[in-house]
């Protein structure tokens, strides 16, 4: 049996959580594709910016740098995504 020490130094660790980060965007994606979620909705949002942000923090500390580069992208276009929608009120004058 594995101890959790062995399991981090061996990288297992690290595995597990690049196969959590890709099934979150994975989801995300099958989701959307299967008409389940639209590519707007928050939970799509949050699935690819964890998701993304996982692997991405992975790939700089492994010095993997075009994985980086997707991944670090991927994320921030799925935060962009959550920001808040401001509506501009047209001001029209009344006649």
């Amino acid at each position: 049996m594995l101890s959790f020490g062995s399991a981090f130094s061996s990288g297992l660790l690290w595995q597990v959580i690049q196969v959590i980060g890709a099934l979150g965007v994975l989801a995300a994606f099958a989701a959307a594709q299967f008409g389940m979620l639209s590519t707007r909705a928050r939970p799509y949002l949050l699935l690819n910016l964890a998701g993304s942000t996982v692997l991405a923090l992975l790939a700089a500390g492994d010095g993997q740098y075009g994985f980086l580069l997707l991944e670090g992208v991927w994320a921030l276009v799925s935060a962009w995504g959550l920001r808040p929608i401001r509506v501009k009120h047209v001001h029209r004058p009344s006649d």
